[in-house]
């Protein structure tokens, strides 16, 4: 039965232009929010947690590289990094042959507490995906890797 109600942005109707943007919009906020309350206890947040990522994939990373590699702004990463140092999760060291530059380093803290706080985040994503049945999930994880190029 076709849902005559007007479309608003809780009710983006099918084969309205809009849904796609509506829908993922809706369900990143339900998975984000799962996501930091999960992050809560290892006091940092999802900002801190794409900068961690990046460090543990790919660190050490000089503040600029960070700045490209996350869409954060300069200002923004700087804040982050200073968080981060703060916590032990992180360090800026020099850079060898350069003394202007400095890298910023996952410490071993960090990698523990990145770990921990990825354990943390299994029950909050498999909340998110309840309504979904174990292939629809891998599904959606396919057709979101596959629409963003991944």
């Amino acid at each position: 039965m076709p849902d005559n109600r007007p479309e608003t942005p809780d009710n983006p109707q099918t084969g309205s232009p809009f849904a796609l943007g509506l829908l993922l919009r809706r369900a990143h906020d339900r998975v984000a929010a799962a996501i930091d309350e999960a992050l809560l206890p290892f006091g940092f947040e999802r900002r801190h947690l794409m900068v961690l990522m990046r460090l543990r994939a790919d660190g050490p990373l000089t503040q600029r590289d960070l700045v490209a590699q996350t869409d954060h702004d300069k200002a923004s990463i700087v804040r982050i990094v200073d968080d981060l140092e703060r916590l032990d999760l992180a360090s800026r060291e020099l850079v060898p042959g350069d003394r202007r530059l400095r890298a910023v380093t996952l410490t071993d803290h960090g990698r523990e507490v990145l770990g921990r706080a990825r354990d943390a985040a299994r029950p909050a994503e498999a909340a998110a995906t309840k309504a979904l049945s174990p292939d629809q999930t891998e599904q959606l994880h396919h057709l979101l890797r596959t629409m963003i190029g991944g």
